[in-house]
């Protein structure tokens, strides 16, 4: 069986003779267009500049326009293997994880602040959902989120 496949494989198939006398052919042509100087480019009438940025209601401030970002998160806070409980009353669900300054701070039901500094801000970035919402004042955004 072998022996046939060998005998059959020594000389090129019909397919890889056509093949040769196309490339032989196509050996010494040049494409149209190669070596040949390219157009001058005709001069255009000016273009009128137009607005197409979005209108002010609907633009999103930009990163330094805010003083920080702020999200609630409902579940336990976990680091390292350690639950992240408040400071000063324990609590360890139901936070508001702010961000500002590349600080994050968490803030507990009752209040409290505490910074966490195993967190940072491409943490908040990615867990954090989009803004719904720009308020005024810390105050506008706590009562927004609920706390």
């Amino acid at each position: 069986m072998f022996h046939r496949i060998r005998r059959r494989a020594k000389g090129p198939s019909e397919e890889q003779r056509q093949f040769a006398e196309v490339f032989a052919r196509m050996q010494n042509q040049v494409p149209p267009g190669i070596g040949v100087p390219r157009a001058t480019p005709q001069p255009t009438e000016p273009v009128a500049v137009v607005d197409d940025f979005l209108p002010p209601e609907l633009r999103v401030p930009s990163y330094d326009q805010l003083d920080g970002k702020m999200m609630s998160w409902t579940q336990p806070v976990v680091l390292n293997g350690e639950l992240v409980a408040c400071a000063e009353c324990g609590a360890y669900r139901d936070w508001l994880i702010l961000s500002t300054r590349n600080q994050i701070w968490l803030r507990c039901r009752a209040g409290h602040q505490q910074q966490e500094r195993r967190l940072d801000t491409a943490w908040y970035n990615r867990n954090s959902g989009p803004a719904d919402a720009t308020h005024a004042t810390f105050e506008d955004c706590l009562r927004h989120l609920g706390h």
